[in-house]
């Protein structure tokens, strides 16, 4: 159990202390008249002593008091753990925590340092107040001209950081909480289609380049993942792909192969035959390396290294204006991958789940529109196979519908 402690005066007196001139029978401490006179004290749950000062005896009393519920109801909040930093607590708490690697790292670390740091990085994270959570939140858009789903990105960034301070009892609740994020507006994809996707095979000046825009559009893989494959992945008999690496390049490190970090990232991925067939040939003209940190390595440069991510960005976009089409992004043909599978009728589970995303709600937020025109395309299919025929009718000179029973057979309509 707490207790309340007189800085003022002392407990115990000596035989020649003189008696304080202010309060009758006490004796004056070195701190007498500095500061807060009451101190309370008290064990936190992890038994190290935790004090805090107050101007009345009362209200030490009640802040034992209250820490004391607090312990017992588990909901005790170290009071100096708010005093950390919003830029520390960042930086040095939320983002190792978040179990990313490599270009995500980059990623969440420059929206940190361009949004949030130098708005509240020196303040005391207990400081910050649901007011200024919504203004930062408008900032955003007003101050830093972010737009599209970015708001929206940045702000689950930060959101992100408060909740986890609230998980680890540094804070008692975010000043997020109740303030609605940015409406995330979504951007339909406008992928390339089958056309498209073989003008840029033939327009690739390298079997390299060649055989990558059409493996990634056939399997839809990340631009990291198709780096990183390695031929050991490859079951070639039973024509599956197991996705499990990606290439990483990182500052101060450079490029090297790691682990996916997710469940749905980590995948068994069916290939078409087409895909296996292109590999096959690929790699009996290129074997990959047999040997060294890059060994069996599919996809490599001619000096037997991996290829970056600039470099195949700067190969696509030579490509797509050697063969005079609009500019491309390489996750475009990922999207190609995607929306070749929604319009041939597969669910957005198993869209979900060939893309390695983690959740559905991902697929369908992303390719919503998709889904609605293969809606549509099922709609035409039934409406063409369940129309009525008609016939030119002798006496009226008209067009008059067939009998019901002249409607040709399921089994017909589907051949």
């Amino acid at each position: 159990m707490g207790y309340v402690a007189d800085r003022w005066h002392k407990s115990k007196p000596g035989p020649d202390d003189v008696p304080c001139g202010q309060h009758k029978g006490l004796y004056p401490s070195r701190a007498h008249g500095k500061g807060k006179r009451w101190q309370a004290r008290y064990d936190g749950p992890d038994g190290g002593e935790i004090t805090s000062l107050w101007a009345t005896r009362t209200e030490a009393d009640k802040e034992i008091v209250k820490q004391e519920g607090a312990k017992l109801t588990g909901s005790w909040i170290d009071p100096k753990a708010g005093k950390v930093t919003v830029k520390a607590y960042a930086l040095e708490t939320w983002l190792p925590a978040q179990n990313i690697i490599g270009r995500s790292v980059t990623e969440y670390r420059g929206a940190l340092d361009r949004y949030l740091i130098p708005e509240w990085g020196p303040r005391e994270i207990r400081s910050i107040k649901p007011s200024e959570a919504g203004a930062w939140q408008q900032l955003l858009t007003s101050k830093y001209k972010l737009s599209g789903g970015y708001p929206n990105r940045v702000a689950r960034y930060v959101r992100g950081v408060f909740r986890l301070a609230v998980i680890d009892r540094v804070i008692a609740v975010s000043p997020f909480d109740g303030i609605k994020a940015p409406t995330l507006v979504a951007t339909d994809v406008q992928p390339p289609d089958v056309a498209e996707v073989r003008q840029l095979i033939a327009a690739a000046y390298k079997p390299l380049w060649a055989t990558m825009v059409e493996f990634t559009a056939l399997t839809g893989l990340r631009s990291g993942e198709v780096r990183g494959l390695r031929l050991d992945r490859v079951d070639f008999l039973r024509r599956t792909l197991r996705v499990e690496q990606q290439l990483v390049q990182e500052k101060g490190r450079g490029k090297y192969l790691d682990n996916l970090k997710t469940g749905a990232g980590r995948r068994v991925l069916p290939l078409p035959k087409r895909a296996v067939d292109l590999l096959a040939a690929y790699v009996a003209e290129h074997p990959p390396p047999a040997e060294g940190e890059w060994a069996g390595l599919v996809f490599t440069m001619p000096d037997r290294r991996p290829v970056g991510e600039s470099t195949l960005d700067w190969a696509l976009k030579s490509i797509c204006e050697k063969a005079a089409v609009e500019p491309r992004h390489w996750h475009e043909l990922r999207h190609h991958y995607a929306s070749v599978l929604i319009a041939g009728g597969e669910n957005p589970k198993v869209v979900s789940k060939r893309l390695g995303h983690k959740d559905v709600m991902t697929t369908m937020r992303v390719y919503a529109h998709l889904f609605a025109e293969a809606e549509e395309q099922t709609r035409d299919v039934l409406d063409a196979a369940w129309a009525e025929p008609v016939t030119e009718s002798a006496e009226a000179g008209g067009r008059i519908p067939e009998s019901r029973g002249s409607v040709a057979p399921l089994t017909q309509v589907r051949a």
